[in-house]
């Protein structure tokens, strides 16, 4: 049988309100579907243990999260909406519905389970980059040569910073988004900010 700590009772009680509920939800899921599961808490916050680190979830002012340790073997295809990034398998979660399915949430902890019982490995990071691999799309480089200030703050950004929005901008796929993201971009690049300036204090 698997064990219950009680400081994550503690932790859920101190919890504010909204995320109340769906931590306890996901308590009792992952309980019913991996009875020999292990609670406890690392880093600060509720996690699950079985033959291994297993998954967590996490509770803040304003969203919550919840994700798997061997998320990329888990959840490869899970395609959380952009403007809900943040750590977690399913990016900033306010309520139950922002979960996937229960069958689907169920169907995700059984191959989290199977990776474990296995010993599948989490693949390894790719090394760190420099910044010689950067390439900077035309149609960014178009439109920071149109802005003086938001070039300069580009321009004196480390290669992980540049990456970020290069990758962004990439990855849309219809030229809408794209050009969504170029301004957004332009945007943010002008008040000096990061493309995920919003987390950086989650």
């Amino acid at each position: 049988m698997g064990t219950r700590d009680e400081r994550v009772d503690a932790y859920i009680a101190k919890s504010a309100d909204f995320a109340k509920p769906i931590l306890e939800y996901i308590r009792e899921l992952v309980h019913e579907v991996c009875p020999d599961v292990e609670e406890t808490i690392k880093w600060g916050f509720p996690c699950f243990d079985y033959k291994g680190p297993f998954c967590s979830m996490a509770a803040f002012k304003a969203h919550m999260s919840f994700g798997f340790w061997k998320h990329a073997l888990v959840v490869p295809d899970y395609d959380k909406p952009e403007e809900a990034n943040g750590m977690g398998s399913f990016g900033k979660m306010t309520k139950k519905s922002d979960l996937p399915a229960k069958k689907v949430l169920v169907g995700y902890i059984k191959k989290a389970m199977e990776l474990n019982e296995q010993g599948v490995k989490v693949p390894k990071a790719k090394p760190k980059r420099d910044a010689s691999d950067i390439v900077v799309p035309e149609v960014l480089a178009k439109a920071l040569a149109g802005n003086k200030k938001a070039k300069a703050t580009f321009d004196a950004f480390a290669p992980s910073h540049k990456r970020e929005y290069i990758e962004w901008i990439n990855e849309a796929k219809t030229e809408p988004t794209r050009e969504k993201r170029l301004a957004t971009t332009l945007e943010w690049l002008v008040e000096g900010k990061s493309r995920n300036w919003k987390y950086k204090n989650c």
